[in-house]
């Protein structure tokens, strides 16, 4: 069976992704916790799956080195992501810091660590959760809509560089997600996607035919004025 792994795989969209291939793939789930994690792990050898649980900070390239370096895997989902939602003027250093290093340089680290393997057998693919916030702009997202347009950079400069190869590259960019992503609001959400919409988008990536590539796809509520049903 093939093997997919998902980084922020212990809880949300990163969970949903992690469960959903697991009908079709042997699972390396990493997160920075190894006991939610775990429980994800138990949750899917009860279904009959498999799944390799590896607590990593993806934001630390030694340990992204030593954990992930050759390790061969067919699909890789980088989903690890965070969100600091707030005025320019009201954002710290340490918060833009960790945001640039959880959305963006943290795909150096492990794209780096198996995307070699993929291109020497000529085969594999790269799913990148983004948002439409990387086509988009809104007030508090300097720093987040910044680092998810950098995605989209490094998506498609990548996708050029590899499909030659027979690697493929694709984004999957939600809108709203009902998750703890970002604090709750007053309105009513009742409209938004679900992690396992999300997650059914990237299966249906990971299951184009080989001489097919699906780049970009975007996903959105059908709208915020009626409760999904």
């Amino acid at each position: 069976m093939p093997t997919a792994l998902v980084t922020g795989a212990s809880r949300g969209i990163g969970r949903a992704i992690a469960r959903r291939l697991a009908a079709t793939h042997d699972i390396v789930a990493v997160a920075r916790s190894g006991d939610e994690l775990q429980a994800l792990a138990d949750e899917i050898a009860r279904e009959g799956g498999r799944c390799r649980a590896i607590p990593l900070d993806v934001t630390d390239a030694g340990a992204v080195h030593a954990a992930l370096d050759g390790l061969e895997v067919d699909v890789l989902v980088n989903n690890a992501g965070i969100g600091v939602l707030k005025p320019f003027l009201e954002l710290t250093p340490d918060e833009w810091r960790r945001m640039v290093d959880v959305n963006f340089n943290a795909l150096f680290h492990v794209t780096r660590a198996v995307l070699p393997g993929m291109v020497a057998r000529e085969a594999g693919h790269v799913v990148i959760i983004g948002s439409i916030a990387g086509r988009s702009a809104f007030v508090g997202g300097t720093c987040y809509a910044a680092t998810k347009h950098a995605v989209m950079g490094f998506a498609e400069s990548l996708m050029l560089e590899v499909r030659d190869a027979g690697v493929k590259v694709s984004v999957v960019s939600p809108g709203s997600v009902a998750t703890d992503f970002s604090p709750p609001r007053a309105r009513d959400v009742a409209w938004q996607l679900l992690p396992e919409d999300v997650a059914e988008s990237v299966a249906h990536l990971v299951a184009t035919p080989p001489g097919v590539l699906v780049h970009r796809l975007e996903v959105r509520a059908l709208s915020p004025k009626r409760p999904r049903g």
